[in-house]
């Protein structure tokens, strides 16, 4: 199991891939992992040449490996090394979320449908500390009829945090659903609530 290393985290600009240096594979099949602790329990990270693909939560290390293996079947799945800037992006993120450090900006390899990536697009502009309904979410990128695809494509996000789906409610205000469970979305909400207000 690797654990969260403590180390500056790379700029999006600067950081060097979180591969190891000189591979060649295709960036599209070649996945660099870490595992590590967190407030909100275990969580894991991944990354390809492009940037973040996926950060996911769990009850336990060995469901985020084999979510690993379901998210990505025809990758080549690299685990990152003590020191690697992908372990250090996975410290700054637990950073951030127990208050230790600022949210760090990761670049990002999104990977959906065009709808999808128009409604993680869109979450990406939320602030912390607000919400949007799912309606308002449709609304804002041009599909009002669209409110639960707009639901369907934050249950579908693979990257959770630096996507924001958890700051999308229901109509009534609400905490609608949340891919890695209620309890975590409504402890995000709690902590960005109290940290801007």
């Amino acid at each position: 199991m690797l654990r969260t290393a403590t180390a500056s985290t790379p700029s999006p600009r600067s950081a060097a891939p979180p591969h190891t240096a000189g591979r060649t594979e295709d960036p599209q099949t070649a996945i660099a992992w870490a595992i590590g602790d967190s407030v909100l329990g275990p969580v894991a990270i991944a990354a390809s040449l492009r940037g973040l693909c996926l950060l996911h939560f769990s009850a336990d290390f060995d469901a985020l490996r084999s979510r690993l293996g379901h998210a990505f079947p025809d990758a080549i799945l690299i685990p990152a090394r003590s020191g690697a800037p992908l372990v250090a992006w996975l410290d700054a993120l637990c950073a951030g979320l127990d208050g230790r450090g600022p949210w760090p900006e990761l670049p990002l390899d999104l990977r959906g449908t065009a709808f999808q990536l128009r409604v993680w697009r869109f979450l990406q502009g939320i602030p912390a500390g607000a919400t949007r309904t799912y309606a308002e979410v449709a609304t804002a990128i041009g599909a009002p009829k669209a409110v639960r695809a707009v639901g369907a494509a934050c249950a579908a996000n693979r990257v959770a945090l630096l996507v924001p789906c958890h700051r999308v409610l229901r109509g009534d205000g609400g905490l609608g659903g949340y891919r890695w469970g209620l309890e975590r979305k409504r402890a995000l909400l709690v902590a960005e609530a109290r940290a801007t207000g």
